[in-house]
């Protein structure tokens, strides 16, 4: 591989471990930068010429550049100075402490399709995240599931199951600590409490468990959740009076633009002056993260729950393997028992230079192997797509990688995947001065209706300027966009459809569509405004004709039926949808 030079790109520079290492040695402002990222597309030698710090001192920049450009690119990842966790041991606890005789509690009965918890007292010396090991195993008719538990500070642990059917279930615990092992019970599940967990259905679509339709409407609010509780309590009131039924969200708080503030709690024993032990979850943290969940749950919102961001100034995306390790398994083992997760491996994945393939795939095993009822798990791009043909990937989770063309990928990347394409990333309606943030409100509408009609899933974002950096797709808070209510309309459009769903229909050169092949079809303009439309359909089916005005939000049902050879009038503007819908059918 070549050396760098100084046309190289910031990107390629700071993703190679020695080179990154140089410049946050040689000048640590620029790699704590929290617009670093925005950066990355210019050359080496532009950024050294224009950071502050250097500027007229020329023999300083041709000294940082000497030592960039004479290492030997490698793109190797981990470091060593990273924690190393200690395995759990068989001597935790002395032989003298009876086995099975830590204090358990749990419910006599559960529901189908909710959770189930034991909570147990257990020993508290060392550092129990690491040194206790704990599961239970459940069966019922024959079927068994091992389900992890884990510490949640003070001496408590617990085991939380997804009860996946009704009826008399039993379990056993198992554990390196003497007394927290071979404590068993029983308890009976009735019916149904929820529609159950979200999966693929039908190939390209989603489903709960009980068969009723999941369509994926969803929105961006990476770090809602970390702002306190006024306006994390503003957010959810949004969310209840909007169309989303989709949150992306990340467990870590984020530093980027319109992200400076603070936490309000860390989700590690420590501070920020004295850093973070990674291998000490904070129990506050993390209850705090299930409530929010619970209450998006409330709302009928799934939480698409980000693991990994590269937009850290604390250490989260580069705590190393044995951390990184803990952190997922213990995410899962707090959070699987939730109806409404989904697991999404990382945001922008490939802006996470201290791992690379081999962590993601290991990532992959800890979360498909510690989540018994199997919810959904993607991976998120910045410039490059993950691998989605990976038998664990259950959906592509995508970020646009053209400037205009996004929603018009989704019919290639249905071919090319097999599976569910979910645009979570098509840009965001707002006026930054970022490319990925200055769409109109028009714009991000058709962008939902063209993916809705080629039988995709796009997410919307907003990044609306505000005097308090209070932008909806960091921070949450109110929904300022044109955007929500045509989305929404958009959403109850496609619930009214046959199944619950579209699966695009060929047919037309000129305008995508969906439907049903022979019995129902939308045909969307988008940008183009015809004024009439001919159509060639079978003479002995007769069509109700509505015009969808999908920006006024307005349906009209034309007079009368329509067969054989017919012109339907247009009101000639942009953003006209038309729908057939076969008598009878």
């Amino acid at each position: 591989m070549p050396t760098f030079t100084p046309l190289t790109p910031l990107f390629e520079v700071m993703r190679d471990p020695s080179a990154h290492e140089i410049i946050s040695e040689e000048i640590p402002e620029l790699a704590a930068n929290p617009i670093l990222h925005t950066l990355y597309h210019y050359p080496l030698g532009l950024i050294l010429g224009t950071e502050e710090r250097l500027l007229g001192d020329a023999a300083r920049r041709a000294e940082i550049l000497a030592k960039i450009t004479a290492v030997d690119p490698d793109h190797a990842t981990h470091a060593n100075n990273k924690p190393v966790r200690n395995h759990p041991r068989a001597d935790y606890e002395t032989g003298s402490v009876p086995a099975g005789s830590a204090p358990a509690r749990f419910p006599d009965t559960a529901a189908k399709w909710a959770a189930f918890e034991i909570e147990l007292d257990g020993p508290d010396h060392g550092n129990p995240f690491t040194d206790v090991e704990l599961w239970a195993e459940f069966t019922s008719n024959g079927e068994t599931l091992k389900v992890p538990g884990f510490y949640d500070g003070d001496g408590s642990y617990r085991i939380r199951l997804f009860v996946p059917e009704s009826g008399t279930w039993s379990f056993t615990t198992f554990s390196n600590a003497r007394s927290l092992a071979g404590i068993t019970g029983t308890f009976e599940a009735g019916a149904a409490a929820s529609r159950g967990i979200v999966r693929v259905a039908e190939q390209f679509h989603f489903a709960y468990d009980d068969g009723a339709p999941h369509l994926p409407i969803g929105t961006t609010s990476y770090v809602w959740n970390h702002q306190g509780d006024a306006l994390e309590d503003k957010t959810l009131e949004s969310l209840a009076n909007g169309p989303f039924n989709k949150m992306r969200m990340c467990v870590f708080p984020k530093s980027y633009l319109f992200n400076e503030n603070e936490p309000e709690i860390y989700p590690y024993e420590g501070s920020l002056d004295e850093g973070f032990d990674y291998l000490r979850p904070n129990p506050a943290f993390w209850a705090h993260l299930e409530h929010r969940i619970d209450q998006l749950e409330e709302l009928g919102i799934e939480a698409d729950l980000i693991l990994f961001h590269a937009y850290d100034r604390w250490g989260f995306s580069t705590m190393g393997p044995d951390a990184d390790d803990l952190f997922v398994k213990y995410a899962v083992a707090r959070l699987a028992s939730k109806r409404n997760i989904w697991w999404s491996l990382a945001n922008e994945y490939d802006l996470l230079f201290d791992k690379d393939t081999a962590d993601w795939e290991r990532f992959a095993d800890i979360v498909t192997a510690n989540d018994p009822n199997g919810h959904l798990l993607s991976i998120h791009n910045c410039r490059e797509f993950y691998d989605h043909s990976r038998p664990w990937v259950t959906h592509c989770s995508i970020q646009r990688q053209d400037i205009y063309k996004t929603a018009e990928m989704t019919t290639e990347w249905r071919k090319q995947f097999g599976k569910p394409i979910v645009i979570d990333e098509c840009a965001y309606e707002g006026n930054i001065d970022q490319g990925w943030g200055n769409i109109t409100g028009e714009e991000m509408t058709r962008r939902f209706w063209e993916g809705a009609m080629r039988g995709g899933y796009v997410g919307h974002g907003e990044t609306y300027m505000d005097p308090a950096d209070v932008l909806w797709w960091a921070k949450g808070g109110e929904l300022k966009g044109t955007s929500p209510d045509r989305i929404g309309f958009l959403r109850r459009i496609l619930e009214e459809s046959p199944g619950g769903r579209l699966e695009p229909l060929p047919g037309h050169w000129d305008a995508v569509s969906a439907g049903v092949k022979d019995d129902y079809e939308i045909i969307y303009f988008g940008f183009n405004q015809p004024t009439y439309r001919r159509f060639v359909k079978p003479q002995d089916v007769a069509f109700e004709v509505d015009i969808i005005d999908t920006w006024n939000m307005t349906v009209e049902t034309l007079e009368g039926t329509y067969s054989g050879r017919f012109r339907v009038e247009l009101p000639g503007r942009q953003f006209i949808a038309l729908r057939l819908r076969a008598v009878g059918s």
